[in-house]
Protein backbone atom coordinates (compact mmCIF):
# COMPACT_ATOMS: atom_id res chain seq x y z
CA UNK A 1 0.00 0.00 0.00
CA UNK A 2 1.31 3.41 -0.93
CA UNK A 3 1.41 5.91 1.90
CA UNK A 4 1.93 9.62 2.26
CA UNK A 5 3.08 11.65 5.24
CA UNK A 6 0.61 14.25 6.48
CA UNK A 7 1.57 16.70 9.20
CA UNK A 8 -0.88 18.27 11.61
CA UNK A 9 -0.46 20.53 14.60
CA UNK A 10 -2.45 19.36 17.63
CA UNK A 11 -3.16 21.26 20.80
CA UNK A 12 -0.76 20.08 23.51
CA UNK A 13 -3.55 18.59 25.64
CA UNK A 14 -4.84 16.50 22.72
CA UNK A 15 -1.32 15.35 21.82
CA UNK A 16 -0.78 14.25 25.43
CA UNK A 17 -4.05 12.29 25.34
CA UNK A 18 -2.88 10.67 22.10
CA UNK A 19 0.40 9.70 23.77
CA UNK A 20 -1.47 8.17 26.71
CA UNK A 21 -3.80 6.25 24.42
CA UNK A 22 -0.89 4.93 22.38
CA UNK A 23 0.80 3.73 25.54
CA UNK A 24 -2.35 2.07 26.90
CA UNK A 25 -3.09 0.34 23.60
CA UNK A 26 0.56 -0.49 22.97
CA UNK A 27 0.21 0.97 19.47
CA UNK A 28 2.16 3.65 17.65
CA UNK A 29 0.66 7.13 17.59
CA UNK A 30 0.60 6.98 13.80
CA UNK A 31 -1.63 3.90 13.89
CA UNK A 32 -4.12 5.66 16.19
CA UNK A 33 -4.14 8.78 14.03
CA UNK A 34 -4.66 6.67 10.88
CA UNK A 35 -7.60 4.84 12.49
CA UNK A 36 -9.13 8.10 13.72
CA UNK A 37 -8.82 9.84 10.35
CA UNK A 38 -10.21 6.80 8.51
CA UNK A 39 -13.23 6.71 10.84
CA UNK A 40 -13.83 10.44 10.48
CA UNK A 41 -13.55 10.37 6.69
CA UNK A 42 -15.96 7.40 6.47
CA UNK A 43 -18.44 9.23 8.71
CA UNK A 44 -18.25 12.42 6.64
CA UNK A 45 -18.63 10.47 3.38
CA UNK A 46 -21.76 8.78 4.77
CA UNK A 47 -23.14 12.12 6.00
CA UNK A 48 -22.59 13.63 2.55
CA UNK A 49 -24.26 10.66 0.79
CA UNK A 50 -27.26 10.83 3.13
CA UNK A 51 -27.55 14.58 2.57
CA UNK A 52 -27.60 14.09 -1.19
CA UNK A 53 -30.25 11.37 -0.80
CA UNK A 54 -32.36 13.66 1.39
CA UNK A 55 -32.10 16.49 -1.14
CA UNK A 56 -33.17 14.09 -3.90
CA UNK A 57 -36.20 13.14 -1.78
CA UNK A 58 -37.10 16.82 -1.42
CA UNK A 59 -36.73 17.35 -5.17
CA UNK A 60 -38.99 14.33 -5.79
CA UNK A 61 -41.56 15.71 -3.30
CA UNK A 62 -41.11 12.73 -0.95
CA UNK A 63 -41.58 14.78 2.20
CA UNK A 64 -43.89 15.07 5.20
CA UNK A 65 -45.31 18.27 6.56
CA UNK A 66 -44.58 19.37 10.11
CA UNK A 67 -48.02 18.37 11.44
CA UNK A 68 -47.53 14.79 10.21
CA UNK A 69 -44.19 14.54 11.97
CA UNK A 70 -45.63 15.98 15.18
CA UNK A 71 -48.52 13.49 15.09
CA UNK A 72 -46.10 10.61 14.58
CA UNK A 73 -43.82 11.83 17.41
CA UNK A 74 -46.77 12.27 19.76
CA UNK A 75 -47.61 8.59 19.32
CA UNK A 76 -44.15 7.38 20.30
CA UNK A 77 -44.08 5.57 23.61
CA UNK A 78 -47.83 5.06 23.73
CA UNK A 79 -48.97 1.45 24.07
CA UNK A 80 -50.36 -0.04 20.89
CA UNK A 81 -53.99 -1.10 20.94
CA UNK A 82 -54.69 -4.82 20.73
CA UNK A 83 -56.16 -5.93 17.45
CA UNK A 84 -59.64 -7.38 17.37
CA UNK A 85 -60.06 -10.70 15.63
Amino acid sequence: MDTRVVTAHLPTELAEKLDGLAERLDRPRGWIVKEAVASYVALEEKRHRLTLEALADVDAKRTLDHAEVEAWAAGLGKPKRARRR
